[in-house]
């Protein structure tokens, strides 16, 4: 009986993923097939070629704007990284007056629309002069407030009586944060590191607003214009340049799956 019973759960679990995984493995599929046999319905395409690969890099700086994506995306999760993790310091370990009540007030930051600040967002940087410049596609993500939670959860783990012998020590706070907090949060790291790069990675509005040329443009910006350029019937060419878009992401969850899974939950029991 356990043993039908867990056949029918890998079963059951195969199917899910197979559903969850057909529209990439058929959006794989459309991109080695003309555009003849995209209008044909075809679920297979007759022959292999990376013709459409080599269109899609030659109908708009696709490799120009996959190292856009890198650059921002990156720089994106270091001050995220950077910013979280010292004030969740700051919140855990430094006390002051109005701590708690700083603490809710940031974290209700997370109830409001995110566009609902577009505008106010969009209107500084533009005083600041930040169109069509990196600044303007990453210093406005530093400042999460979920990174700050999570990273705050996790270093609520740490006993206040170590950092109270540290300090008894002469150990200063920068060099208890950098050899103590951070060597043991590397898990909550890695995850607030995988989820800033992805959610970096495929934002779209934010980066059409701040970016009028292809300078700085990122790659899904590229994707909207190969849709609405006269190679927009030629699905073949748009989903080849999809594949190689999400297939960074693809591989970064798939190594991380366990890590991400792992630093989601470790600081939600303390």
């Amino acid at each position: 009986m356990s043993i039908t019973r867990k056949w029918t759960t890998y079963l059951l679990l195969i199917a899910a993923t197979l559903v969850l995984m057909f529209p990439i493995l058929y959006a794989f599929s459309i991109s080695f097939m003309s555009g003849a046999e995209v209008l044909e319905g075809k679920i297979w395409p007759s022959s292999f070629s990376f013709e459409n690969y080599r269109n899609a890099f030659e109908k708009v700086p696709l490799l120009h704007y996959l190292i856009n994506s890198f650059a921002v995306s990156i720089f994106v999760m270091a001050g995220q990284l950077l910013v979280s993790s010292l004030a969740a310091f700051a919140f855990v370990f430094i006390k002051f007056k109005g701590r708690d009540a700083i603490f809710f007030l940031f974290i209700s930051t997370m109830m409001i629309p995110w566009e609902a600040t577009m505008v106010p967002n969009f209107l500084t940087a533009q005083k600041l002069g930040w169109i069509n410049n990196y600044l303007g596609l990453t210093i406005p993500f530093f400042a999460l407030a979920f990174g700050t939670f999570l990273l705050r959860q996790q270093f609520k783990t740490i006993p206040n009586e170590l950092y109270e012998a540290s300090q008894v020590a002469g150990i200063s706070r920068f060099r208890f944060f950098w050899n103590v907090v951070l060597p043991v949060s590397k898990t909550s790291l890695v995850t607030l590191g995988v989820y800033s790069f992805l959610t970096t990675w495929n934002m779209y509005l934010w980066p059409l607003l701040v970016t009028n040329t292809e300078d700085v443009r990122t790659v899904q910006i590229g994707l909207k214009q190969m849709q609405t350029q006269e190679i927009s019937t030629d699905w073949g060419v748009v989903m080849a340049a999809v594949i190689v878009v999400i297939l960074p992401t693809l591989l970064l969850l798939f190594l991380g799956q366990k890590r991400l899974q792992k630093g989601l939950t470790q600081g939600a029991i303390k």
